[in-house]
């Protein structure tokens, strides 16, 4: 199984630059340019902050671009919610994010939550945004409808022939050298870790961090894959926070002897490296506080 892996694409309401001079839709468009050559790729996963603004043309504008370049490989392209999406304008553009799910979550609150299956790999998608924050949480409802998921003798909730691939936005693992990670990541990792224990959960793949980064929860291997339309540039001063120029994406290789393994793309763009942002000391302490 192998799959590209996609984050944070923050595609505007308009094709043009945001407030800090980035097209978020040149990154993406650059991006898949760089990844023509691809080949053998069996799924396309993007985890979250689509839409940079919640519009419904930025989903409009990721689905024909994502989904051009994965009809080109012949690929699936499921999609999951980020703090900066909308849940109501991704589900009119995106659905459940899968194109044909066999299980989508019943959720009163419209979390978008789904089940689908690839060459024997189950792919289950999650919805870890809480509106209005920067961290993430899954809820009590969709913990309990992943354990039902991955439990024995629930049809469609067999477990799968090669192994689920869990998806959602926010990491449950954080690095304490970054000054916003540790309070920006997924609430609640323990009540995660509880839910899969035991389970086939392969890798947990998620983003929102726009860095790679890698870890284990219960054992299992969870990916941070960079993000498209920038990278945090961790080597700024302690408590400070620096993004820079620079799309990024991943490439995940599942079985095998040697497995799983992951890869990092990046495109080959003239401005890499140049500052996007940068927050001083004050400025990370008041945003933390802010959104805590």
């Amino acid at each position: 199984m192998r799959i590209l892996h996609l984050s944070d694409t923050h595609i505007e309401r308009t094709d043009a630059p945001d407030k800090n001079g980035v097209n978020a839709t040149d990154s993406l468009r650059l991006m898949l340019t760089e990844l023509r050559h691809l080949r053998d790729v069996d799924a396309v996963v993007v985890t979250g902050d689509i839409a940079d603004d919640g519009a419904v043309e930025a989903y409009t504008a990721v689905r024909e671009l994502v989904g051009e370049f994965a009809r080109r490989l012949g690929a699936p392209v499921f999609y999951t919610t980020g703090n900066h999406d909308e849940r109501d304008a991704f589900g009119k553009v995106l659905g459940s994010g899968h194109p044909e799910p066999e299980l989508v979550l019943d959720s009163e609150v419209l979390e978008r939550a789904a089940v689908s299956t690839v060459g024997g790999w189950r792919f289950v998608t999650l919805d870890s945004l809480v509106p209005g924050k920067v961290y993430g949480e899954l809820s009590r409802r969709q913990l309990k409808w992943l354990r039902e998921v991955l439990s024995q003798g629930q049809s469609p909730s067999q477990p799968s022939e090669r192994g689920t691939v869990l998806a959602f936005h926010h990491p449950p693992i954080s690095l304490d050298i970054s000054a916003t990670q540790p309070h920006f990541g997924l609430r609640n990792p323990g009540e995660l870790a509880e839910a899969i224990r035991g389970s086939d959960v392969r890798v947990v793949l998620t983003g929102h961090y726009h860095l790679q980064l890698f870890g284990l929860l219960e054992s299992v291997p969870v990916w941070v894959t960079p993000g498209v339309v920038s990278r945090v540039d961790l080597t700024a001063a302690p408590g400070t926070e620096r993004a820079v120029r620079g799309a990024s994406a991943s490439l995940v290789e599942l079985g095998g002897a040697t497995g799983p393994m992951f890869h990092t793309f990046h495109a080959r763009d003239p401005r890499a490296h140049e500052t996007v942002y940068e927050l001083d000391e004050e400025q990370v302490r008041a945003f933390v506080e802010r959104e805590a």
